[in-house]
């Protein structure tokens, strides 16, 4: 383990425990996400054909889709060393030389929450991934120099769920960039059910799919709620799950039959029943619901806009025809414009 980051995927599967051992550990065991599996595939071949490191990738999508997986699949399928750190770790030019010199030939460096990256680490990011060269400033003032460090061959592999915060230096400098969808219950079906094996669950077809159904298009939330039904079957003697187990477990959960939690309802209720359906401002909704405006727009926000019970438009958020009939609330007419947009 480096100072920073894990050098050898080894490491990190034996700190994570069981969730990593639901991830796939190849690309053909990897399910949904088609076009992004076979741009992969072509360009790993490619590179292995050649003795290359890959070209730099970036991931971008909403949490939970897979990002860190595939960055996982990349490092098995090159057979290279793979270092994982994120952008508010890194917080000295140090630290990025650090982890670049270490890496070894073909090496991969993953970056979690690029976005987040310190305006100083990402200007020396530049030089690495286009030349492969690092410009390091030794003393200060009069003394000050740049020494510059050659680098070996690597791929800088970036996962961010806000991609629009990139800056255009930094993601013209990626030759590949790929954004993970939310799944379909098809999918997530095969993901629940190679997930069962693991955790040694039986469970029948109609539990997966219910599973599949609340799980948000998100394989993490359905691991998370397979093993919270596992719990529920086992504590009432239940030796297989079945359809009406997973629905009691989830019904437990405050899942409803669409995915949405507490939370989602909380934020479609206040933007209903306070605000008349707005258009209102997030911050405003923020402090409506007690909840970070950065994590209503990450994590909430896409699933519910997806989902069609959300616009988000330049005057404010504003609740769709669907929100009120999945509520069971009366529409009444639009609020005025908050003075607080975004």
């Amino acid at each position: 383990m480096t100072q920073r980051g894990i050098t050898n995927p080894s490491l990190l599967e034996d700190e994570s425990g069981l969730d990593t051992s639901l991830r796939p550990r190849r690309l053909e065991d990897f399910v949904g996400q088609d076009a992004v599996k076979e741009n992969l595939r072509i360009a790993l071949q490619a590179a292995k054909g050649r003795g290359e490191a890959l070209d730099h990738l970036l991931l971008y999508g909403p949490p939970g889709l897979g990002k860190t997986t595939l960055a996982q699949i990349v490092s098995r399928e090159l057979d290279v060393p793979i270092v994982f750190t994120s952008g508010p770790t890194l917080e000295r030019p140090g630290d990025l030389a650090g982890l670049l010199t270490n890496l070894g030939e073909r090496g991969i460096l993953f970056i979690d929450e690029i976005h987040r990256l310190h305006p100083s680490i990402e200007e020396y990011l530049y030089p690495a991934m286009e030349d492969f060269n690092l410009d390091i400033m030794i003393d200060k003032g009069v003394a000050a120099r740049s020494v510059r460090l050659p680098l070996t061959h690597f791929t800088l592999i970036g996962a961010t769920t806000r991609a629009g915060l990139l800056t255009s230096p930094l993601r013209s400098r990626f030759g590949m960039i790929h954004r993970l969808d939310f799944y379909t219950p098809q999918d997530l079906d095969i993901i629940v059910r190679r997930s069962a094996q693991v955790l040694g669950i039986d469970i029948d077809a109609g539990g997966r799919l219910e599973v599949a159904k609340r799980s948000r298009g998100t394989p993490r939330i359905a691991n998370r709620l397979l093993r919270r039904i596992r719990d529920y079957a086992q504590v009432h003697g239940h030796s297989i799950v079945t359809h009406d187990i997973a629905s009691e477990a989830l019904k437990l959960l405050e899942v409803d039959a669409i995915g949405l939690d507490p939370m989602d309802r909380r934020y479609l209720e206040a933007l209903v029943e306070k605000y008349r359906g707005g258009p209102v401002g997030l911050g405003t909704l923020a402090m409506a619901v007690g909840e970070e405006p950065d994590t209503l727009e990450d994590v909430y926000e896409p699933f519910l806009v997806q989902q069609g019970f959300l616009e988000r438009t330049p005057r404010g958020r504003v609740a769709s025809i669907r929100a009120y009939e999945h509520l069971g609330i009366a529409r009444v007419a639009s609020a005025p414009p908050q003075d607080e947009l975004f």
